[in-house]
């Protein structure tokens, strides 16, 4: 009973923790550290595919080349080997920059740092496929209409083309961010304190992995299913006046 007696005050917002052995708390940390880094590491990664997209649309053949070898390059190799060689490559790039200055000691990256960019950059490949897809859709006499009204590039972007853009992709967009929410499990290799780390690290102390691996299960399918009801909201407001044949 002392497993699953204690009803943590801090889910108050609509989520119930249960305290297992006191490492509940814990588990609530690693929980807040996973948001954390699946959501910056969702805003960069939207940033990384709307400049990936856009460059393979361009018309400079260098922005195009650059574009196809970094998603061909990122969505080539499994999510776990570039968080392992951004974190231990950082390291390595950063010790030898130090020499350089004379600085000898060992420089290590924080594993927040090395988890947000290996999780944007994955996230980021795949997002610009979504974003070049949801691009090429749009027609181009909509951006010629807003041109010949004396409207400037950037503002027929921001203006006509990126809300359309947006509508298009978040379906895409949606499910690439229900991976990347379960991928941020990869970063705890790395000495991350989030969930699957805090439940590793009761698992430890307890000797009872199957008591708190279903914990952090069921933690991750509750933010994945609030994740879900979040999409579909989105979803449903940005197809508001929108005529479906």
């Amino acid at each position: 009973m002392a497993d699953c007696i204690y009803l943590a005050d801090f889910w108050s917002r609509g989520l119930v923790m249960i305290d297992l052995r006191g490492f509940g708390h814990q588990l609530w940390d690693g929980t807040l550290m996973t948001l954390e880094l699946a959501v910056v590491s969702l805003v960069v990664g939207l940033l990384l595919g709307l400049l990936g997209a856009s460059a393979k649309l361009s018309n400079i053949g260098l922005a195009r080349a650059a574009a196809n070898a970094y998603t061909t390059i990122l969505r080539g190799i499994p999510e776990l080997l570039t968080v392992l060689i951004i974190y231990f490559g950082a390291t390595s790039v950063l010790m030898v920059v130090g020499s350089w200055f004379g600085y000898d000691e060992y420089i290590e990256i924080s594993p927040f740092i090395a988890g947000v960019a290996a999780l944007s950059l994955a996230f980021g490949a795949y997002a610009t496929e979504v974003f070049r897809g949801a691009m090429i859709a749009i027609p181009k006499g909509q951006a010629e209409a807003g041109r010949v009204l004396g409207m400037s590039r950037i503002r027929v972007f921001t203006r006509i083309t990126l809300p359309q853009v947006w509508r298009l992709a978040l379906p895409g967009l949606g499910n690439l961010f229900l991976v990347l929410l379960k991928d941020t499990a990869l970063v705890s290799v790395i000495g991350l304190e989030d969930i699957m780390r805090k439940a590793n690290v009761a698992v430890g102390f307890t000797k009872e992995p199957f008591l708190f691996y279903m914990a952090a299960a069921f933690i991750y399918l509750t933010l994945t299913i609030i994740s879900m009801v979040g999409i579909s909201i989105l979803e449903k407001r940005n197809s508001r006046g929108l005529v479906r044949g």
